[in-house]
Formats: structure tokens, sequence, C-alpha cells
């Protein structure tokens, strides 16, 4: 019998309350490139470990770093002096019996793959140099593979470690989303081609007024002087102003773009790039300070201390629970009538089965017509149902078909 419990929460949900601050990292932000790849190595190694020996073994590859290069930019393009430097860390399985992995070269090639991508012009060959300082596993936490039978059993939890996910997204999450995706999706680069990668949303909502703070990094091939970029910024601001409009129930919103620039300081009163991102001069990223598992930073939410990103999708809850944390509660939102708002309480114990927490629970704000006796049976029923179903949401994370970041 599992642990659950289900709870009142007697709070105002969020969407209600006086003042909300949410952020978003964007593709082209240090700290989102990081979290990114190192998941996309967790993924690769996933895949060449099942092709090889039929089974996901033991690597985590949540610690990257990267260093910020140097350039010189000038109007109509720049140039790279020093390339950023991407570092690689924590552990992995190297051999099973006589059998290799080559983890330095599949690190470095799926990094490479994920700049040449996802960054237009980022050239992975000459902008970015690898380091490569992920070390075999412990013997105690490798050990936790080697328990069970192949495929008689979930795995021990590598940690004794807690998650919490919740639902409704309010009305200021969505629209921070829906912005950085907006400004980074295809057809607007093809409109915008000046605007690069490197994006940052923060809204504040005090009451019903939306005050939004847009942070892009331009990209100088495309600028022609200070006038020209000015120019070129007018035109998005004014399209963000037209697509917010259409996207946010909010009626009364300002959004202030690039708010740092400065008129009559030439390249120093104005934020250009040589590549679109800031970590080719300006900015280092690291896994763990971006965005949370559901894509935002929301800064009036209970979070987990974990980064998800590059964490092995079989042992390690702080990628499992953290994300399964959020996909009960949606399930949870969608499927019980009268609940206002939930969150989903996930807590391990470090060597017992990812599918036995030592306790799973539901927070919910009810409706006024709503009792917790109405609720509780559905809502302890999705619960354990998705605790059942634990094995293919692992593999469904060991594919990447669940965003991290």
């Amino acid at each position: 019998m599992r642990k659950i419990t289900i709870n009142e929460l007697r709070q105002v949900p969020l969407e209600k309350q006086g003042v909300e601050i949410v952020e978003r990292k964007g593709l082209g932000h240090p700290d989102y490139i990081c979290d990114s790849i190192m998941n996309e190595i967790s993924i690769a190694l996933s895949k060449e470990y099942k092709r090889r020996f039929g089974e996901i073994v033991h690597h985590n590859i949540d610690k990257g770093l990267l260093v910020a290069g140097e350039t010189e930019g000038r109007f109509g393009g720049g140039t790279i002096k020093r390339p950023m430097l991407m570092v690689f860390g924590d552990r992995a399985t190297f051999q099973i019996n006589k059998d290799r992995i080559d983890v330095d070269r599949i690190a470095v090639e799926t990094a490479k793959n994920w700049f040449r991508t996802k960054l237009r012009f980022v050239d992975p060959e000459r902008h970015v140099k690898y380091q490569v300082e992920i070390k075999p596993g412990s013997a105690e936490l490798t050990d936790i593979f080697k328990r069970r039978e192949l495929g008689k059993e979930l795995l021990g939890a590598n940690d004794t470690s807690a998650a919490v996910g919740y639902a409704p997204l309010t009305a200021t999450e969505k629209v921070v989303l829906e912005i950085e995706r907006h400004l980074n999706s295809p057809d607007f680069k093809k409109s915008f081609p000046e605007s690069g990668e490197d994006i940052k949303v923060m809204a504040l909502r005090h009451n019903d007024r939306l005050e939004l703070t847009v942070s892009m990094a331009f990209v100088d091939r495309f600028i022609g002087s200070e006038n020209d970029y000015f120019t070129k910024k007018k035109s998005i601001h004014d399209t963000l102003r037209s697509f917010v409009k259409l996207k946010t129930p909010i009626s009364k919103v300002d959004i202030d773009f690039n708010t740092l620039d400065a008129r009559g300081r030439g390249l120093s009163g104005i934020y250009t790039t040589v590549t679109g991102t800031s970590a080719e001069d300006a900015d280092s990223g690291q896994v763990g300070r971006g965005n949370r598992v559901n894509g935002i930073i929301p800064l009036n939410r209970p979070s987990s201390s974990e980064a998800a990103a590059g964490k092995n999708p079989v042992s390690h809850v702080g990628k499992i629970y953290n994300l399964l944390s959020f996909k009960i509660a949606d399930r949870i939102q969608r499927e019980v009538s009268g609940i206002e708002e939930v969150y989903v309480w996930l807590l391990s114990k470090i060597g017992i089965p990812v599918d036995q927490p030592a306790i799973a629970s539901a927070q919910l704000i009810l409706s006024k017509t709503t009792r917790i006796e109405d609720v509780s049976p559905q809502t302890r029923d999705i619960l354990d149902d998705e605790l059942d179903r634990l094995d293919r949401f692992c593999e469904d994370l060991s594919e990447g078909k669940v965003p991290v970041c």
C-alpha cells in the first residue's frame, strides 16, 4: 500500500493574489543551453546503453558549465576572438565486462549537434571548445542498477529527495511561455533574422496590470548602424505588443524591451551579439539555474531544489519525481471537477523502488461548493494510477518525449 494523502489547501489561488512574478530563460540563454545539452547527452547515453546492454545503466549528466568566450562586435558583423567553453561533468558507465562505451565522444557529438540545430549563428567547430570531466560512478550508486532482474521491477531511488508540481498555469505564466516560444519560432526568425535566440522574459502582475520586461540579443550582421538598430527594435516591439494583446486576457499590459539601451553610445549602448547568445562574450551558464521543468521560473510557487536536466530517467528521482509531479497535478486539475488549484508532492527514500514514494501528497484548493470528501477518492486513484504506470513514464523520459526546460 502506498502512502497517499489528500488535503485541502486553504489559500487564495495564485491567479487571484495581488502580486505574481514569473520568468523564462529562452533557447539561447546560457543556462538554458546547459540544461538542454546535458539532458540531450543523457538521452543519447540511454539509447546507447539500451542498444548495447538492453537496459539503461548508471549515469547522471547533470553538472555542466558554459564558460563565456570573447568577441569583437561590429555593425554589419563582428568576430569571435575566443570561443566559448562547454564543460561536461558528473558520472556515467563507461564499461560493462569488456564492452566499452565512448562516453566522451557521445557527449561532444551531442553538444555539437545541439548547437548546430538550435542556434543559427553558432558554429560548433569554431565557436565552442569542449572539456569532458565525466567519470565512472561510485560503487554503491552503480550497484542499484544490479539489484534487479531485467524487466522485473522498477529500480530503487538513487537519492532521498522531494519534488513538487502544480496546475493549472496562471494567465501570466502562460503568456511568459508563449512570448519566448513565439520570439524563437522559425516563422519569427524568418521575419526578423536580426533577433537572436538569447531571450529572457520577466513578468510582474500587480493586481490587474501586467508589466513585461523582455531582453533579446540582436545579431550584429543584420544591424548597419545605431539608427538601424533602434528602427528594427521598434518594429519587433510593435509586433510583440500585438502578439501579447492576442494571447492574454489581462487588459492592462506594459512591455519594456531591451531597457539597458541608450542612444548616442554606439555599440556600447545597444544589445548586439555576433552569434545571438550572450554566452559568446557576456554571460556564462550552468545546469540548474534556468527554468523549472514546466518551462518557467515561477517565484510565487514552491519548487524542488533538484536540477532535472541530465539526470538518469530510471532511478534518479530528481528527474522522475520533478516531472511526474507536474504530470499528476495537470491530470488531477483536468479530470477532477471542483478544484481551482492543485499541488502534488512526492518524496523518495534512497534504495526504495521509485514507484513506492515515502509519500505522495495532493494539496487541493477547492471551489466554494466542493468538499474534500467529494474529490479525495478520484484524486487518490489518479495518484495511484500514475505511479502504477511509472515504467512507461520513465521510458518517455529516456526517449526525450518529456521536455525538462
